[in-house]
């Protein structure tokens, strides 16, 4: 669904056109017509009652902006429910506004592409009216259009003009970015039809969200044949056509958050192969090279995850954040002119102050030069003064030193007796701090005494407690000797009797031996019977050979036929053949 911002820049053109005298007003019959084709080609129910309806009681109303706008947003915008062609509603304004504002000017562009130019700026224009387009999206757009036309001396055109931008109004309005183009003025040196397929790349990649198109063979769901098809990639869809001209469409790969794409090894002669997984249908095909692939691939998750994420489109996102980057820069500007302005008044405020400093120094300068002239004729006065004091000073200076002198004598004397007296408090203070000391050495031996005296009654009463104690565990003690005697008297009689049923198992062990012995003896002797016997008939087992029972094992075959003789017979004669081996061995 288109953005509201986007469907008002091309209405707002068609209006402005229609207001012949510029003053804001359109005529009823005018925007009847107006709305009529509006409701017509974003399908919508026209209603044709609800305009007359709307400004019945208002007859500045309807031939206003302001009195439209309410009717458009009510009965028109608000009311649009499902896709519609944009391209077919832009032409629609496009209609009504060009003719008007291009009228014969000869422009080097056809009237298609000054159309898609008209709609690429309403793409980057700012969404205040009237409508303009800022010197920064003016260089994106310029710098698309040479990328698509393969330039690159456009940059330092650009640069001028943007100087001279700078010094106007730093925008253009869609005429004057048309006009702009159509002379030619940032194409010197490439021909129309280069221009043309410039301003038609950036028109598909930006108006109509195409994100990738090209060439590819794509594999039939029927016929399982592969044909090669134009593919376009928007953000929502893959639509694959017969040719580049985009004129016969053979279908549409639609894109949901649940599609994915993957790469396929090479098989039916087809190389660089890819599939697209959707809900119900799979698509495989085939890119030229390897580049290619992966640069399909790339492109068809770009879409995926944004319709995953529940993104815009990634031109329509870039624009975003542009306008964002900008409202920042001029709110950052903005807040260091407000910074600037508080300095400046600052800065003045700081400045009269300096100023009613500099005039309080200066008028403090001058009082302390009257001042200075003051205290220097004071000074002359008071020197003279002083000097005459001298004079009498000095005659005063001379009876009191006499004086002094007289009294310096006396004083030595008075400080003789004050030295002897001094002398005398001190020993009288010694002697009596000795006495206290004695006193208080006194009263600490009584202390240390009375508690030497506590202490050995406590110790006392501790001794005869642990005294107590002793004798009661004594007897206790005493009582659980006499248990563990009679426990060990116990133990002994066991352990005796232990001994003596130890002794009748050994004597029983004996026996046992003694009988094992014997039988093994037994044994032994009726083997070697056994054995004697056998090794008689083993001579003759051509001609004898025991019945035994036969071996369930599988039966061996022998020079005197199956199973002759049994695996023990084996054995032995291996083992007698064996020793005879050796026998002759040592002979040797």
């Amino acid at each position: 669904m288109w953005l509201r911002e986007e469907l008002l820049k091309s209405i707002w053109h068609a209006f402005t056109a229609l207001d012949v005298d510029q003053r804001g007003k359109v005529s009823k019959s005018q925007l009847k017509v107006l709305s009529h084709n509006l409701c017509t080609v974003m399908k919508i129910p026209h209603d044709p009652v609800a305009l007359e309806e709307h400004f019945k009681h208002d007859n500045k109303g309807p031939l206003s902006k302001q009195g439209y706008m309410p009717y458009l947003n009510k009965f028109i915008l608000d009311k649009v429910q499902q896709e519609f062609d944009i391209l077919e509603f832009n032409k629609m304004c496009w209609t009504l506004c060009y003719k008007k504002n291009i009228g014969t000017q000869q422009l080097l562009i056809s009237d298609d592409d000054a159309f898609k130019v008209w709609c690429i700026f309403n793409f980057l224009s700012e969404d205040n009216y009237p409508l303009v387009i800022i010197s920064e999206e003016i260089e994106y757009f310029l710098r698309k259009l040479t990328e698509a036309m393969g330039s690159g001396e456009s940059e330092e055109k650009f640069a001028d003009y943007k100087l001279q931008l700078n010094t106007k109004k730093n925008c253009l309005t869609a005429w004057e970015l048309i006009e702009l183009l159509g002379m030619g003025y940032f194409s010197k040196g490439l021909d129309h039809h280069t221009l043309s397929m410039g301003i038609n790349e950036v028109f598909q990649e930006l108006i109509l969200d195409v994100v990738k198109q090209g060439y590819m063979m794509k594999k039939g769901h029927i016929r399982k044949n592969w044909t090669e098809r134009w593919f376009v990639l928007q953000p929502n869809s893959l639509s694959y056509y017969v040719c580049e001209d985009l004129v016969e469409k053979r279908g549409d790969i639609i894109l949901d958050q649940n599609c994915c794409v993957e790469s396929l090894p090479d098989k039916e002669g087809k190389k660089c192969l890819f599939i697209i997984k959707c809900t119900d249908k799979s698509f495989e095909i085939s890119a030229s090279d390897k580049k290619k692939k992966q640069e399909w691939i790339q492109a068809i998750q770009t879409c995926i995850q944004l319709l995953r994420l529940g993104l815009p489109s990634p031109h329509r996102e870039a624009r975003l954040r542009r306008r964002e980057l900008r409202q920042r820069q001029q709110t950052e500007e903005e807040d260091l002119e407000e910074r600037m302005k508080q300095l400046q008044v600052a800065n003045e405020s700081k400045q009269r102050q300096l100023e009613s400093m500099r005039k309080k120094m200066e008028e403090t300068a001058a009082r302390a030069a009257i001042e200075e002239h003051r205290r220097m004729k004071t000074e002359v006065d008071l020197q003279d003064r002083y000097r005459l004091d001298l004079e009498r000073e000095k005659m005063v200076r001379q009876q009191m030193e006499e004086q002094v002198a007289q009294k310096s004598s006396e004083l030595e004397q008075y400080l003789q007796r004050v030295r002897e007296l001094e002398d005398m408090y001190h020993r009288l203070e010694e002697a009596l701090e000795d006495e206290r000391q004695a006193k208080q050495d006194e009263e600490a031996m009584r202390k240390l005494q009375a508690r030497l005296l506590e202490e050995e009654a406590a110790k006392r009463a501790e001794l005869e407690q642990m005294h107590l104690q002793q004798q009661r565990v004594l007897s206790q003690t005493e009582a659980e000797k006499q248990e563990l005697a009679a426990e060990q008297l116990a133990k002994e009689r066991d352990l005796q009797a232990a001994m003596l049923q130890l002794d009748r198992l050994e004597k029983e062990r004996h026996g046992a031996l003694e009988q094992y012995e014997e039988v093994s003896r037994k044994l032994e002797r009726a083997a070697n019977k056994t054995k004697t016997w056998k090794n008689k008939v083993a001579k003759h087992e051509g001609l004898v050979r025991l019945i035994q029972p036969g071996s369930k094992g599988p039966q061996m075959m022998t020079n005197w036929g199956p199973a002759s003789f049994t695996d023990a017979e084996l054995e032995l004669r291996k083992k007698l053949w064996q020793e005879r081996k050796n026998q002759g061995g040592e002979a040797q």
